[in-house]
């Protein structure tokens, strides 16, 4: 397939990204057996690039430069051309990177200028570790059904009690950010950032089969004291805050999860091509048909990412991206393995690893049937297959400060 909306720019970010997925693939190995040496690896490039991107020049942020190119880690098109090439080379290291990742995102969106100036400090005075907190036991993603609770200010300080599950690197974490309710209804959800110094804080690593290295996590906040500037969204009302923010940050994070699993899908595909040096023509044509497959969801990804850079508020495509990348993710991993035999998985682990870590992807930020009602929503109402959402892009180049997360 040959259809893109990748510009010169764009190209030359992703070629330095598949070079930085190359040195992943080996480092990657060893962390699904130890899954906290990540901290070894923080000199390469691709962990380099996590660390240091979504922190906007404004803010202090270097970002990266690649020839006449500055990319600082803001926009969805570009987080999608790095992400997939980091996870094509391994995509557990990949999420168990230092850097802004989802924290930074919403931050972005919501936070004022002082939290900005606290959450990018903290972040460019070493390699440091973020979480993102929404997920409860027994209520899933749903923001509206939260349970965590940040009660009114005393002196300026709330108090923030609950329990998270399924936390990416919140052990490791030195900062991030929790949704919590303050009354009832979807105005009384709010996000607030928190210092996993605090006391009350406590994460625990949940065993995982695949994505080990993420360091997925239960999370407990016991009386933590929040203080009160710390509280995203604060300058705004309540319906441009919690649940609204929340939208937002999802359609803009949700090409990216798709991005993940485009690239678990291109590391099987890379594996059969690397393993199997001579196919016969039916092989052949099956891997080329999936090859095909491959191409077609990674372009849908891209259009999903300029879509929500073009309105944040339009995460249908997203979701038909991610719903789909998905799929392709554990279709193409089982696939690969049915060219090595009944003991694929036996006899190449990094088979076994991707067909492990495909299937993480799928909890990620919203599962299959989610992502299909939000589409469907957009039907009905109209906001899909109608008109161009991709006017803003076309014949420009993407020449905004942006992503490698």
């Amino acid at each position: 397939m040959t259809a893109t909306v990748l510009d010169d720019r764009l190209r030359a970010l992703r070629d330095a990204a598949r070079e930085w997925g190359a040195e992943f693939r080996t480092a990657g190995a060893g962390l699904d057996l130890e899954p906290d040496g990540v901290g070894a690896h923080l000199d390469l490039a691709g962990v380099r690039c996590l660390a240091s991107m979504l922190i906007p020049a404004e803010f202090g942020g270097a970002g990266l430069r690649l020839g006449g190119h500055r990319f600082h880690g803001m926009t969805a098109i570009e987080r999608v051309v790095v992400l997939e090439e980091l996870a094509r080379g391994d995509a557990g290291l990949m999420l168990a990177g230092p850097g802004a990742s989802m924290s930074g995102v919403l931050v972005d969106v919501l936070a004022d200028r002082e939290q900005k100036e606290w959450f990018y400090g903290r972040l460019l005075e070493r390699p440091t570790w973020t979480f993102f907190a929404l997920t409860e036991p027994g209520r899933g993603s749903d923001a509206a059904a939260l349970e965590t609770a940040l009660s009114p200010a005393a002196e300026g300080v709330h108090r923030l009690d609950g329990r998270k599950k399924y936390v990416g690197n919140a052990a490791r974490a030195a900062l991030g950010v929790v949704f919590a309710r303050t009354g009832p209804g979807p105005l009384g959800v709010t996000a607030v950032l928190v210092d996993t110094a605090d006391p009350g804080y406590r994460a625990e690593p949940i065993e995982t089969l695949g994505l080990r290295a993420a360091r997925i996590c239960e999370v407990t906040l016991d009386d933590v004291a929040v203080p009160a500037e710390r509280v995203l969204g604060r300058d705004r009302s309540p319906a441009r805050r919690g649940m609204w923010a929340c939208v937002q940050t999802f359609n803009r994070l949700r090409p990216g999860v798709a991005a993940i699993a485009v690239g678990i899908a291109a590391a099987a595909h890379d594996s059969v091509l690397a393993g199997r040096l001579r196919l016969d023509r039916a092989e052949r044509d099956r891997l080329d048909a999936l090859g095909h497959r491959i191409d077609s969801v990674r372009h849908l990804v891209h259009l999903s990412a300029v879509e929500v850079d073009a309105d944040g508020s339009r995460g249908h495509l997203a979701s038909a991206a991610k719903a789909e990348a998905c799929r392709l993710a554990e279709e193409a991993t089982l696939a690969a393995c049915s060219f090595f035999g009944p003991r694929a998985r036996w006899d190449h682990a990094v088979l076994d690893k991707l067909v492990r870590d495909a299937r993480g992807v799928e909890f990620m930020e919203g599962a299959g049937n989610i992502q299909k009602l939000t589409l469907f929503q957009g039907l009905i109402a109209g906001k899909v297959g109608r008109g161009d959402p991709f006017a803003a892009h076309a014949g420009k180049s993407s020449s905004g400060g942006s992503s490698c997360r």
